[in-house]
């Protein structure tokens, strides 16, 4: 189905999987949920919804298969909406794709204090060096993690930035809803 590396865990690949999904909708698109679960699990547990995925044919017998959730609220802030969440056990994971705006490290300097976030938000949209990016992240409830980042100007899949740490204030929220 996609065109992520083999060699990858299974976190890795998911998480490759929804950027290429996100990349497909194309940009200016909202913000996505996923669960993740365990693929052979689904497909034991669920034979009907791995039909339904496509997944009764896959001959990987190992990995996460992503389920987009119903659309995200936007009467509330990303964060305020992550808090709301709570996973069945049958979840492994959580992912979130979202669009953001973003500065490089140089122009941190040049930030004003005490800006309003609204405010802050128009600036950081008129800066010359802002660049649009789609990030990816996922956590499993086990503690792991991972992101993809895709800048727009470079959309391409050879261009996609992945590691642990890339946002970590997203994955933090993220595990938080796997707290008891």
């Amino acid at each position: 189905m996609s065109n992520t590396p083999m060699a990858a865990s299974p976190l890795t690949r998911a998480v490759l999987e929804i950027d290429e999904y996100a990349s497909g909708l194309g940009w200016d698109q909202p913000a996505r949920l996923f669960a993740l679960v365990d693929t052979a699990r689904l497909r034991a547990q669920e034979p009907s919804l791995a039909a339904q995925l496509g997944l009764e044919d896959e001959p990987e017998t190992t990995g996460l298969t992503p389920i987009e959730q119903d659309e995200i609220s936007t009467d509330k802030p990303l964060d305020e909406f992550l808090a709301t969440i709570a996973w069945p056990d049958a979840v492994a994971g959580c992912a979130l794709t979202v669009e953001r705006l973003m500065l490089p490290p140089s122009a941190e300097a040049q930030v004003p204090q005490d800006l309003s976030e609204a405010r802050l938000a128009k600036w950081v949209a008129e800066h010359p060096e802002r660049q649009e990016v789609r990030m990816t992240v996922a956590v499993l409830r086990d503690g792991n993690r991972e992101s993809a980042l895709r800048l727009r100007e470079k959309d391409s899949a050879t261009e996609v930035l992945t590691g642990p740490d890339l946002v970590p204030g997203l994955a933090d929220a993220l595990a938080a809803t796997f707290a008891d």
